[in-house]
């Protein structure tokens, strides 16, 4: 039997994983540490759960430790991609924790922050940088940060990447890279397109793959309930009320319905929080925190939770709404029976969601088991409570300060006050504001009146 210790690492990685309790590794570890650990490029096709940061992370510190020097200012030696911030944080954590007894430094980059401490972290140079593309490209643009110096560049959840609209970024931050590195390429699916990408960033790699794509965990219990849309809340409460919830993960395909799904449920006095693009980072962080503290034991979100969010204890995955794509599916109930343990699925399918739930099937080769309605599902419905009020419109300062950027560079309003943007519609220039349209608001209508200085209205 394989253990950590067979693979020769690096005796201050070995002491903190003794000190996690690491003894035995993983598939995709046992498979892909060797190779790295010879500094072979390696493209890995594993879904997240199955131990893949470690996997990369541990031979890449070696590496560091190994061939010890200071990294250069504005720089880093090992540059980690990653489609989400939640994920880039728990990357970094997790690259603190594996080199807690080394003085090698970690930061993470990620939009919906000041940006302006990220660049001050990464003045001295920094030994492993885990970023998210625009971000990355944010700080070189401001020359905060170039590439040439890395020497490890690992690409993780490239599947993921293409969804999200990255690829140009990608591309654009493959040419920054030096021709002499190390690639490390992970993805949980390995379509036309994802092979692709991975020719463009790795030579004469190693392939390691430890679950056939799109298949689903065997410790999963799969259950499915056809309901009509509009009746999917009540059903919801149905299935909190009856199951046995240590943490569960509610998903929805949009964020207003994961808001909407909130808010039902604070009506009935059922406490959970929501997780998706439109939040600010401090309300996903702040979310994240409450249901691994166990605070919250309902998380409702979108696909951005899916993938690389190691939670655990989550004892069900809700599918509120079904995913369109089926490979989705996988990576959602994927967040349940992880590290051995058990875990439920439970998918609310409306009529128009059929046909998703059979290219499901399809491609999981695997059903879900039937789960008939509550006998008294009727009136739970009837008696379905109000949902809380949504809280007030707090204007710009309310909104992701990231997405206020991102519309400031695409040359947006949002957000702006009147007096910043172009001509009114009433003709008034440019620059007034709110203090020149006051000023009108109270000048008289009658032109005899106030007309000219001095001027006095006759009556009679």
């Amino acid at each position: 039997m394989t253990t950590f210790n067979d693979f020769g690492l690096h005796a201050d990685i070995n002491r903190a994983l003794a000190a996690k309790d690491y003894t035995q590794p993983t598939p995709i570890q046992t498979q892909a540490i060797p190779p790295l650990m010879k500094g072979r490029d390696l493209c890995g096709i594993a879904q997240t759960g199955t131990g893949k940061t470690a996997g990369f992370s541990l031979p890449s510190i070696h590496h560091l430790l190994t061939y010890p020097h200071r990294a250069n200012p504005r720089s880093c030696r090992m540059l980690v991609l990653a489609p989400t911030r939640e994920l880039a944080a728990q990357i970094a954590q997790s690259c603190r924790d594996y080199g807690r007894f080394t003085k090698l430094s970690v930061s993470t980059v990620f939009g919906g922050v000041p940006i302006n401490k990220q660049i001050r972290d990464l003045s001295g140079g920094v030994d492993i940088l885990v970023a998210t593309p625009g971000r990355l490209l944010d700080l070189i643009d401001q020359r905060a940060l170039r590439l040439d110096d890395v020497e490890i560049f690992v690409l993780d959840e490239a599947d993921q990447m293409m969804d999200m609209g990255f690829i140009h970024s990608l591309r654009r931050i493959a040419k920054l890279l030096p021709s002499r590195r190390q690639n490390l390429f992970f993805s949980a699916t390995m379509p036309k397109e994802i092979a692709h990408l991975a020719e463009q960033f790795l030579e004469d790699p190693v392939t390691v793959s430890v679950t056939p794509a799109a298949t689903t965990v065997e410790k999963i219990s799969q259950y499915s309930t056809f309901v009509e849309q509009k009746e999917k809340q009540a059903l919801l409460h149905s299935v909190i009320a009856s199951e046995d919830i240590d943490r569960a993960l509610i998903f929805t395909r949009t964020k207003h319905g994961a808001d909407r799904v909130v808010r039902h449920l604070a009506g009935a006095g059922i406490k959970a929080m929501a997780i998706h693009g439109n939040k600010s980072q401090s309300q996903r962080t702040h979310a994240l925190q409450a249901f691994r503290s166990g605070d919250i034991k309902l998380l409702v979100a979108t696909d951005i939770a899916a993938r690389g969010i190691d939670v655990s204890g989550v004892s069900h995955v809700i599918n509120f709404e079904i995913p369109n794509v089926p490979e989705q599916y996988v990576h959602r109930i994927g967040r349940t029976a992880r590290a051995g343990a058990e875990g439920k699925a439970i998918s609310f399918i409306a009529p128009d969601e059929r046909p998703y739930m059979r290219d499901i099937e399809r491609v999981t080769r695997s059903k879900s088991e039937p789960m008939p309605l509550p006998e008294n599902f009727n009136e739970l419905v009837r008696n379905l409570p109000k949902p809380a009020q949504p809280p007030r419109d707090t204007g710009s300062q309310g909104r992701n300060p990231q997405r206020q950027r991102e519309d400031a560079l695409r040359g947006r309003d949002a957000g702006k006050p009147r007096g910043d943007r172009g001509p009114r519609r009433d003709g008034a220039p440019a620059g007034e504001g709110a203090e020149g349209q006051r000023k009108r608001r109270f000048r008289p209508r009658n032109k005899s009146v106030g007309a000219h200085k001095g001027a006095v209205k006759r009556v009679g």
